[in-house]
């Protein structure tokens, strides 16, 4: 990770998501993923560019199987955009940077 992205594990999903009062972009990955590795730089830039509207952590599923069963997540990359706690938008499969931010702040 680094400085504009955070690591998420099933231990701290909680508190860093669920309770959290910003809205949380989940990105489920994993490292042997092309589309997630295709994805993971343009996450860096929205998470600068918009620090003050939410936040985007990373959820490695091959680590934290639990979190993502427990959000039905069936294919990577899936993002998961919480919004009070609660799944508020989902966006599956690699997109443009233009096409992630709409969808974003469009649930936002």
């Amino acid at each position: 990770m680094s400085g504009n992205t955070f690591e998420i594990s099933d231990d701290t999903f909680e508190g860093m998501v669920l309770t959290s009062d910003t809205p949380i972009v989940v990105d489920f990955w994993a490292e042997w993923c092309g589309p997630c590795k295709m994805i993971a730089p343009i996450l860096e830039e929205l998470a600068a560019e918009n620090a003050d509207t939410f936040k985007v952590g990373k959820l490695n599923v091959d680590d934290n199987r639990r979190s993502a069963m427990q959000y039905g997540v069936r294919s990577i990359p899936t993002l998961l955009i919480f919004k009070d706690g609660k799944v508020a938008g989902q966006i599956v499969g690699a997109t443009s940077k233009e096409a992630l931010k709409e969808k974003i702040l469009d649930v936002l």
